[in-house]
């Protein structure tokens, strides 16, 4: 290739480059995870009057133990659940913020990060991006109304079981309005 070449193609190859790394996995990932927190948003909140309360009846959870948890047993808490995987790029994104989420809420938030990677993945996962957070494997049925089939889904349940937060993909959890509405009054 000659320069004349380059100098005017030089944009179009740099694209072609950049769509070239995003399909080999060791870039691919990285610079996905990368654009998600770039492009997140601070969740929206759902208006008081049309909130819906969630029944944790009979909900059972398992933790990295193998202990069997209720969730029904934090009635009365605020509850932070987020369903995530280890090889999502969107919940990579979000984990550091929810790391920091948990540092400085652990003590009066519940935080229920829920996977269904295996324990093996799970463990790597932990320590080679040095979270600490608790993390629960699915057991039994997830109540409807915290259903949902897409990755990372996250949902903010206040004292009185009702949903506070309802997000679907990346989001910018470590937000002042979030910490606000962590807050215990």
């Amino acid at each position: 290739m000659n320069k004349a070449f380059l100098r005017k193609h030089w944009s179009n190859i740099l694209l072609v480059a950049f769509i070239v790394l995003l399909f080999i996995p060791q870039t691919g990932k990285p610079i996905r995870v990368f654009f998600h927190r770039l492009l997140s948003f601070s969740p929206s909140v759902e208006d008081s009057d049309s909130r819906e309360r969630v029944d944790l009846a009979g909900w059972l959870i398992k933790d990295r133990n193998g202990k069997i948890v209720s969730v029904e047993g934090f009635k009365g808490k605020k509850i932070l659940i987020n369903y995530w995987a280890s090889w999502c790029p969107p919940c990579i994104a979000e984990m550091p913020d929810l790391q920091s989420l948990y540092n400085d809420f652990g003590e009066d938030v519940v935080f229920l990060f829920i996977t269904g990677d295996g324990s093996d993945r799970v463990n790597k996962f932990m320590t080679s991006r040095d979270f600490d957070f608790p993390v629960y494997y699915y057991f039994t049925q997830v109540p409807s109304l915290l259903s949902s089939n897409k990755l990372p889904t996250t949902y903010l349940i206040d004292e009185n079981q009702e949903i506070v937060i309802e997000k679907v993909g990346a989001a910018k959890w470590n937000s002042e309005k979030v910490r606000d509405l962590l807050r215990t009054e």
